[in-house]
Formats: structure tokens, sequence, C-alpha cells
């Protein structure tokens, strides 16, 4: 009688083991396919920020054409582009951030961005922002920055359907200078023509030349965009110029292999110092991952003298050295201290730095109160591609608290994701109509209000915020694949659309998320 029960015993015991084991495998298996959903979600968020015509083949079905008049005041076709955040304007510092980092996900994360068939969604989604930026450049030195009235804009409770709002057109010029707005928009076309090269030879040629031409404007007319578009000033304030300069040579040197913006960058006075954030104002951490990944040679001579030759002026004198992040550069060169720059905001993100960046109690990475996600997403872009970098170079990183390799960037950037799909404490996934429990409510002007599609009712400017922004009942229409600010320090979400801090979604977050969960997918 005991035998036979402790044979029950073991028999149930291992039946209960195998169950586990089985669940937990299924598990696993359903956070790889949800990582694939979100990616694929992500890329529809664009689809419903979309500004002017739209296309046939549109999948937001809710959203209508919108600001078909765009850059009429000044006679120049600005339709397109997306609008920022949960508003109607058109801002185009963020646009061009957006834009850039789109590119560099189409770029890093090519492969896994295919494997899931979302490759050619994501050129769509780019395409949609580098047209628009072409025809905002249609002289040298001359760049349009804004469409629309801020005040009048965040005055209004209206969809981008039905607007009235005015919708002037800001611009930089030589006698109204913004090097960072030009050099940021240098960055993403460079970004975009790499990220079309094969697919699109002719467009891509068309994208660097604009690329070209907006970095020697930057660079000939120094200075703060808000100082010339003042309105843009109050949403999108510029810290600086020195950053964009920078990224925007990084980009050109890759796509162009030209030594003469390598100069720029080995030359540059400032190559940003440790850093806290990778935002839409500050790219000195963008510029400097690319630079430590930069990928030309360099020769030293038998005076151990370092100097720059192209490949055909190579010859038995000279020794080749291995790319910045091998390690092998001096540990004196300007290349390296970027690449020393970049892995100290990297160590801090890991917690195996000397500034570590602030976590959550529930592990969120905690950079600045407004709109935190964003810069969550964009440290994870920089943890997913330097761990690319890692592992095709097979190095590693030395911290002040301990070694990283690849694989540890990438369970970092995994461990962020996870949380912003619902790993967190409200077990509440912060991109809009992924899972079941997600914030109903964002601030976002077109979801709030009924689709233009169901009610052709004009919705005025102030009757807006009385029927649908201080309604209490869910967003009529669910912005897919849209990430909110997220939650405060301390990992609570009100699910709020007045906060705008912690309920508005941006394009900002969304492009660098799009290469992270190709990353992880």
């Amino acid at each position: 009688m005991m035998s036979h029960l402790t044979n029950g015993s073991s028999q149930c015991l291992w039946t209960s083991i195998c169950i586990v084991l089985f669940v937990m495998s299924m598990a696993r298996g359903a956070v790889s396919t949800n990582y694939g959903e979100a990616l694929t979600k992500s890329l529809l968020y664009f689809e419903a920020q979309r500004s002017g015509k739209l296309p046939m083949k549109q999948r937001v079905t809710w959203r209508g054409d919108s600001a078909l008049r765009d850059g009429s005041d000044v006679h120049v076709d600005l339709t397109g582009g997306y609008y920022d955040a949960g508003d109607n304007m058109k801002f185009g510092f963020p646009l061009a951030f957006t834009t850039t980092m789109l590119a560099w996900s189409s770029i890093e994360m090519s492969s896994q961005l295919k494997s899931h068939k979302e490759y050619q969604h994501v050129l769509v989604a780019l395409k949609w922002a580098t047209d628009y930026l072409i025809k905002a450049h249609p002289q040298p030195n001359v760049l349009y920055g804004q469409v629309g009235d801020g005040n009048s804009d965040h005055g209004c409770w209206m969809r981008p359907e039905d607007m009235t709002t005015p919708r002037p057109s800001y611009r930089i010029d030589p006698q109204h200078p913004g090097a960072d707005l030009a050099g940021e928009t240098a960055a993403a076309m460079a970004a975009a023509s790499i990220a079309f090269s094969r697919s699109n030879g002719a467009y891509a040629k068309v994208l660097i030349g604009h690329a070209k031409a907006l970095f020697e404007f930057a660079k000939a007319h120094p200075g703060k965009y808000q100082s010339s578009i003042t309105d843009a000033g109050r949403f999108y304030a510029s810290s600086g110029y020195e950053d964009e300069l920078l990224w925007a040579a990084a980009w050109l040197h890759r796509a162009t292999n030209d030594q003469y913006y390598l100069n720029y960058i080995t030359h540059a006075s400032n190559s940003g110092g440790p850093r806290t954030v990778f935002s839409w104002d500050d790219k000195f951490v963008g510029a400097q991952v690319l630079v430590a990944k930069v990928g030309y040679e360099y020769f030293i001579t038998e005076n151990i003298s370092v100097t720059y030759v192209t490949r055909n002026k190579y010859n038995n004198k000279f020794v080749k050295m291995q790319l910045a992040l091998e390690g092998k550069v001096a540990s004196n060169g300007k290349i390296a201290e970027y690449k020393s720059m970049a892995e100290q905001f990297i160590c801090n993100c890991a917690q195996k730095g000397s500034n570590n960046v602030k976590k959550t109690p529930g592990g969120l990475l905690w950079f600045l109160p407004w709109n935190n996600l964003q810069y969550t997403a964009s440290a994870s872009f920089v943890l997913s591609a330097y761990s690319k970098y890692l592992k095709d170079a097979k190095a590693s990183i030395q911290c002040p608290h301990g070694a990283l390799g690849a694989s540890d960037l990438l369970n970092v950037a995994r461990s962020q994701v996870d949380y912003i799909l619902g790993s967190n404490p409200q077990k509440m996934s912060y991109m809009v109509g992924f899972g079941t429990n997600y914030p109903k409510k964002p601030h976002h002007r077109a979801a709030s209000i009924i689709s233009i599609t169901k009610d052709k009712t004009p919705v005025a400017c102030k009757a807006g915020f009385d029927k649908w922004f201080h309604n209490p009942a869910p967003n009529p229409n669910v912005l897919t694949g849209a990430v909110v600010g997220g939650p405060n320090e301390n990992d609570f979400y009100g699910d709020d659309r007045s906060d705008y801090q912690h309920a508005e979604p941006a394009p900002v977050t969304a492009a660098p998320l799009v290469g992270v969960l190709a990353a992880v997918a």
C-alpha cells in the first residue's frame, strides 16, 4: 500500500513538473510571438500620424485626408509628413529625429525586420517622412521647420480632417539660422539614404544631396533654431547645435565614406562628454555610438603615427588597425574618446557604471518625468545596436563594475521592452492596442474624437473639449501601436487624457522602439 502511494505520488510529482515546464515553454514562446506583434503594431501607429493625402494602402482606416493646403501661404507644397504627438502640428525638429531613428532601425535590424515581414512597412513609414523633408528643403539654404500655430492648435481640440486653426509655415535661412534643425535634418536624410540604397538608388542619391547641402548650411550659419522659429521654442526648444552637427557628420560619413566628414568629427572640440540621455534634443550619445562603430580603417606607420589612408594606397609599410570598437585604436585618439563616452552611457544604463541611470521600483530605466518612455526607448535602441556591434567584433565592454557582452546589452533592452509591454507593477501594456490592459484614453486629438468616416459633422474648436476631451469614456478610435509617456517614477499610471506628461504618445518614442522590438523579436 505504501509502495503504491509512493509511486503514485512520484507519478503525480513528475506530471506536475512536466506541466510546469510545458507552461513555461509556452510562456516563452508567447513572449517571442508578442514581440513580433508589438513590432507590427508599432508601425501601424505611424499611419495614424499621417498628414496630407492618404494612400490607397492606408491600413488605419479611421483616419482621413487632412491639411491639404499646408505651405500654400508661402507657395511651397508642405503637405504630408507626420503630426506631432497628440496634436495637429508639424514640428520639423522632432520629426527629423524620428526619421533618423526609423532609418537607423531599418539599417541595423534589417534582417530581423525582413524575417518578421515588416521591412517594407518600415521603409514606407520612413519614406512618408523623407518625402516631406525633401519638400521642406526647396533651396540649399532654406528649410521649413514648422507648419501650424502652436497657440491656436493647443487651444482647440479638433480632429485633423476638419481643423480650422491657422497653418502658417516657418523656415530657417541665412538671415534666420538654425544649425540644430538643419543638422538633424541632414542626419535624417543621410541615414535614410543608406536605408534606401539597395531598393531605390535614385531616391537615395536625392536624399544624400539634400543631406550634404543641409550640413553645409548648418556649418555656415550657426545658431539655435528657436531664435528664428520662436513658436517652436515653446514646445521643442533646442539646448544647442554642436550635437546635431556631429550626428549629421557621422551619418554622412557612414553614407559616403568621405574623409571630409571624418575630419569634422575628429577635429571637433566637443565630443559631448558623458551624457545622461539620448533624445530629440541631445544627440551626442548617438554620434558617439556611430563613431565608435565607424567602418573606416586606421593604418600606422613604422613610427606609430596614425594616418588615414584610403584602400588603394595600402602597401606593406602600413599595418592595418582594427575598428575603434575592437579597442585597438591608440588610447589617446579622438575615436577612442567617442567610444569611451558611448560606453559610459551604456554602462550606466546597464547599472554597471559610475553614474547609473535611476530605475523605478518595478525596473524601468527612469530619465525624466515628462514622457520618460521616449528616453527609455532611445536608450534601449543604443543597447540593442551596440550589442550587434559587440557581437560582430567579438568584443565586450569593461565597465567600472563589471564587463558587459553583447547578450548582456540585449537582455537589458529586452527587460525594458518587457516592462513597456506589461511586465510591470500595474500589469499594463503602455503600447495602445497590445494585450487587453492598455491605455484607453491617450492624449491624442484624432484618436479621442469620433472618426470622420463615421460622422462627418465638423467638430468645432472649443466644442471638442466639451464633447470629447473631457469625456470619461475610452477613445472611440484605438491608436494601435502608440506608446504613451508612461508611468511616474513610482510605476503609477492613471490613464487620464488630460495628463499629457504621461498619457501623450509621440513618434520620437515609437521610432527607436521599432528597432528594439525587431532586435528582441
